[in-house]
């Protein structure tokens, strides 16, 4: 019920009044008798019941064990050849099924926290690859979106120390973030915005600007500059509006204004959607002309460039397979490393309300990391200590938006061993309450997307699906509390399988227990995936981890050692 309420949060959630956390259109429930009805099952189920929800609806309490988990949760699941664009907008309109993003449906959401911590990661990493150095003072990163999700870029450029300048169309969520602390100027004018970005970069200085306007104005702006001067005022670049819904508000065509895209998308949708995709085709038109000049541009994950591609505009990567464009998505070239290492976004939630309870599972967890990572490889040094600086920072930036969560990147190892720290800090009374773990669903095991999560796995299973479900299955005989399996999320509808999970930490051996044996598989699954695809880090880490437990046995890939041996083996 905490979890539930925090999603609909107005401090949190982007249209609570139409239960929509984040994304646009990513819901907790599609209607508010849904909510009602499960409220009061919550309220009187029992431990040997299961509430099955099916896409928002509540199916009713089951009979269970005690050591089932409490829900389970599916979203979307549709029938594949049925699982179109065009078929989900009828499916929705009868109520029968409901587009639950990632961690909207599965009532797990922390606020935009809940990305700031990869997207800072994301940044850094960008200017470690594309710039050569993890010092980005006087580096500006341009970006779009400051709603769900995307309201943590401005928090995350400045952890970076960078200098960040997102544009947004809507003038509330703009006005949201600043008045939160997570933006700290806003201008409307374009030229303004232009002499901000370079006081900034001339004193080096960390900034978070809010451009109250359209993102192709912005790029088409910053290429005249680059043209009149000769002065590429941009490093980095990427866009975080919602294209999984290009035409149902999560993206706005620079030619019209904020108010007529409203108006226009229900009274016209065919001229809107030409509109969106001639937008679309400007914007990469701009980006395209500054990445020649030097800008470093990436995807992420928000089917931009899969839109962009379907709009007509040139994004094509020449020779480059199914799941690869003109520019990579951040998981190709910036995370995806990571993901093979056993690396994702793990967080928590202290359901106490207490500030104070937040500090010490903050303390645990960073204590934990330095005493793992005071003996890991160099391989994963790094990762350990960017996770550590974070932790120990956290709560100095003053992120925590609704429920006391935390999140950060951490290992199979390290998951492991922070749960159960804080389950033993809960029986110790350092804990005034009970912990719920959970993690985002963009994650090591969690997500099947050929355009974000798995495109780095290029063995042709990219399209497949089996690693989300094996886990959402996994996960709920292993342990969970609650467990959820959604259809979109991220790029969109019909384009993602995606999974994830509450866990509760009341202190006993039971939890303990759980969290062991569950997060094990929650990590592992991925990692054993990811290795069985080719891929060299995901490899080693899962032989390290079959060492470690000796009840583990992975299927390990052997690599080829001579090119031609198939074909003599045809020829007989």
């Amino acid at each position: 019920m905490l979890m539930i309420m925090n999603n609909l949060d107005p401090a949190v959630a982007q249209f609570p009044q139409e239960l929509v956390t984040y994304g646009g259109n990513g819901q907790v429930f599609s209607n508010w008798a849904q909510f009602r009805l499960v409220m009061h099952y919550l309220s009187e189920m029992t431990e040997e019941q299961t509430l099955v929800m099916y896409s928002g609806h509540p199916m009713g309490l089951f009979p269970s064990l005690p050591s089932s988990p409490r829900a389970i949760i599916t979203n979307g699941m549709v029938i594949p050849n049925y699982s179109s664009r065009d078929q989900y907008e009828k499916m929705f309109a009868l109520g029968v099924t409901m587009y639950g993003q990632m961690t909207a449906g599965s009532y797990c959401y922390i606020g935009p926290q809940g990305i700031v911590h990869g997207t800072m990661l994301t940044v850094l990493n960008a200017g470690r690859r594309y710039l050569g150095s993890d010092d980005l003072r006087g580096r500006v990163f341009v970006t779009s979106g400051l709603g769900g999700m995307s309201g943590a870029q401005a928090k995350a450029a400045v952890i970076a120390g960078c200098i960040g300048v997102i544009a947004e169309v809507d003038e509330a969520p703009l006005r949201k973030r600043h008045e939160q602390g997570w933006l700290m100027e806003v201008t409307s004018n374009i030229e303004h915005c232009i002499q901000r970005i370079r006081e900034a970069k001339s004193s080096k200085t960390a900034l978070s600007l809010g451009y109250h306007g359209n993102i192709v104005d912005l790029w088409e702006r910053l290429l005249l500059e680059y043209e009149r001067t000769g002065q590429l005022l941009v490093d980095l670049g990427s866009d975080q509006t919602s294209l999984h819904n290009p035409f149902n508000g999560g993206y706005y065509p620079v030619q019209l204004a904020f108010r007529q895209a409203n108006q226009l998308m229900t009274t016209d949708p065919n001229r809107f959607r030409t509109m969106v995709q001639e937008s679309l085709r400007r914007q990469i038109k701009a980006i395209n002309k500054l990445t020649d000049a030097g800008l470093f541009f990436w995807d992420y994950g928000n089917a931009f460039l899969l839109e962009a591609q379907r709009a007509g505009a040139e994004v094509e990567k020449v020779g480059g397979g199914a799941t690869e464009f003109r520019y990579p998505s951040y998981v190709q070239h910036i995370m995806g490393d990571i993901f093979s290492l056993g690396f994702g976004p793990f967080r928590w939630v202290c359901t106490s309300g207490d500030a104070r309870d937040l500090a010490v599972t903050d303390d645990i967890a960073a204590t934990v990391l330095e005493e793992i990572g005071a003996n890991v490889s160099d391989r994963i040094r790094q990762q350990y200590n960017d996770n550590i600086h974070w932790i120990r920072e956290a709560g100095k930036h003053k992120m925590v938006v609704g429920s006391q969560a935390r999140i950060l990147y951490s290992d199979q190892r390290g998951r492991v061993c922070i749960a159960l720290a804080i389950n033993q800090a809960v029986a110790d009374g350092r804990v005034s309450a009970p912990v719920v773990i959970s993690r985002d669903h963009h994650d090591v095991s969690g997500t099947d997307s050929p355009f974000r999560e798995t495109s780095n796995v290029y063995d042709g299973s990219a399209f497949c699906a089996d690693m989300a479900v094996q886990n959402f299955v996994g996960d709920a005989f292993r342990g969970a509390t609650w467990v959820a399996l959604h259809n979109g999320g991220g790029v969109g509808w019909g384009e993602v399988m995606n999974g994830g999970f509450g866990l509760l930490l009341d202190g006993s051996e039971e939890a303990a227990k759980r969290a062991k044996l569950m997060l094990n598989w929650d990590v592992s699954n991925g990692v054993a995936r990811r290795c069985w695809s080719g891929n060299t880090n995901a490899y080693e880490t899962i032989q390290h981890t079959m060492e470690e437990n000796r009840q583990l046995r992975v299927t390990m890939p052997f690599p080829v050692q001579d090119d031609a041996v198939l074909d003599r083996a045809l020829q007989g």
